[in-house]
């Protein structure tokens, strides 16, 4: 059990992983800060938190766990203001959706204590942003990829595993790199094409009427266009490059797509489906 978690970030992640702790009664006390003081109070009130911080730095003092859940492009400043916060003991973990751009931010804000940092990514999430949303469950059953790297304590690489394991979660290591490459294709490029494909049609003379007619297969297509547009900008350009080489990698299929429609080329165009439905059919994806 630990004594204190810090929490830096009160929103959905953050929340829910506190409300997650306290169900499993591995947590005695936990402080959390946000940015806006009205979200840290909310907290409170719904009892995802027992005390509200004036700071970053107060939220961690005399903590033995830290969360840092805030947008990627926060994180540099959030490491910095809790430096002096943290000591060799404590277990510092983030949530971010990248992992080379937090863990260099880590590196210069954390700077002696960075080892006690573990880089941590839970494949989870809503569409719906907020405390409010937060649950104890968020975690069940779902995916956290932790990304130590050569300095990283395995004390707290192995804390880290069984903390997440404790709260339902199903843990894998990896490098940042290989990290950040297979977000890039699975996660990062899908966000970008919803957005895109969602801006097109309503750019359309008849956008909203067609945006009518739109039926279950829309809805599903683009559920993930619905996301947070901060978040979603900073992961997008944190790992700007790998979802570039990911983005030319579909654009190379929708050429080809396109090039088949255009020759009336039925039996291509039906083997290029059959193709996409097999790799579809053959995923396992992982339990809601």
């Amino acid at each position: 059990m630990f004594e204190q978690l810090g929490l830096i970030g009160c929103g959905l992640i953050g929340g829910s992983f506190a409300l997650a702790l306290k169900r499993a009664k591995l947590v005695k006390r936990v402080v959390g800060y946000s940015k806006s003081p009205s979200t840290t109070e909310r907290a409170r009130q719904l009892g995802v938190i027992d005390v509200a911080a004036p700071s970053a730095l107060l939220a961690v003092s005399g903590a033995d766990l830290v969360l840092v859940a805030v947008p990627v492009a926060a994180s540099e400043a959030t490491f910095k203001a809790i430096r002096h916060g943290v000591s060799a003991d404590t277990l510092v973990m983030d949530v971010g959706s990248t992992k080379g751009d937090v863990i260099e931010a880590a590196r210069r804000g954390l700077q002696t204590q960075f080892a006690s940092f573990v880089p941590a990514h839970p494949i989870a999430g809503k569409e719906v942003a907020g405390v409010e949303h937060a649950e104890a469950a968020l975690f069940d059953g779902r995916q956290v990829i932790l990304t130590p790297t050569k300095t990283t304590l395995r004390s707290n690489v192995q804390r880290a595993s069984q903390l997440w394991s404790a709260v339902g979660a199903q843990v894998l290591t990896m490098t940042p790199e290989a990290h950040d490459s297979a977000f890039a294709a699975v996660s990062h490029l899908p966000h970008m094409l919803a957005f895109a494909f969602i801006n097109g049609l309503a750019g359309q003379p008849d956008g909203a009427r067609f945006l009518e007619l739109a039926g279950p297969g829309f809805r599903d297509f683009t559920r993930i266009a619905a996301s947070d547009p901060a978040v979603w900008r900073d992961v997008l350009l944190a790992n700007r490059e790998q979802v570039l080489h990911q983005s030319q990698a579909f654009r190379d299929q929708l050429l080809a797509f396109e090039a088949m429609l255009s020759a009336g080329d039925a039996q291509a165009l039906e083997n290029a489906i059959a193709q996409a439905r097999q790799t579809r059919s053959e995923w396992r994806k992982p339990a809601n």
